[in-house]
């Protein structure tokens, strides 16, 4: 294989990843591979002297890295609201996003009536992720429901819930349920399996 013939594969590629970037639910995600993309099709622009596509593609990379900046600085902007397992909006919220929670809580996990702890995490007064579960008076609480919406799925919410509980009396986190595809976020958090409980102690 050539170098003309590398260097053509690679424009493809960097094509393909910013294409790829755009399907991506996630703020953060998106920016990453688009950042990646942008790179490498900013690099092939350069080489083959399309300076105007080069350019593009750098003023890209500049915009990305700076929101991906303000992204990872996000803990600042992060609240923690009391819910109440009545809430009329902790219900639309739940209605609105069930069908993306079943794919990592059991269904029956999602009735609002089976826990008696509610906390909603806002970003800039918008809905990010909402724990419920319920404590069992000696600082634990039993998770059944602990969501983040698609936009802030890279574990930033999490981490500022896990801070802030303490405050609120809760020094250890236990999930029963099934794991399926909440394994992965569970132990990106810290959780410890113990027998197919997971438990993580704050």
């Amino acid at each position: 294989m050539d170098t003309s013939m590398i260097i053509e594969i690679a424009g493809y590629i960097g094509s393909v990843l910013v294409v790829v970037s755009m399907l991506m639910s996630s703020i953060v995600k998106l920016r990453i591979i688009n950042t990646t993309g942008s790179s490498i099709s900013a690099i092939y622009a350069l080489i083959i002297h399309s300076y105007p596509l080069a350019l593009m593609n750098i003023c890209l990379v500049v915009i990305n890295i700076y929101n991906l900046l303000k992204l990872f600085r996000t803990g600042q902007h992060f609240d923690l609201i009391d819910g109440r397992t009545d809430d009329k909006f902790l219900e639309h919220f739940i209605n609105y996003y069930k069908e993306d929670m079943k794919n990592f809580f059991p269904e029956q996990n999602i009735d609002i009536s089976i826990a008696d702890t509610a906390y909603i995490v806002s970003c800039k007064a918008a809905p990010a992720g909402i724990l419920l579960g319920k404590k069992d008076g000696n600082g634990t609480l039993n998770i059944t429901v602990d969501y983040t919406t698609p936009v802030y799925r890279d574990c930033s919410v999490g981490k500022f819930l896990y801070s802030q509980l303490p405050e609120k009396g809760i020094n250890k986190l236990v999930y029963s349920g099934e794991a399926g595809n909440h394994e992965t976020y569970l132990q990106k958090m810290g959780f410890k399996n113990n027998s197919g409980r997971y438990i993580k102690y704050l």
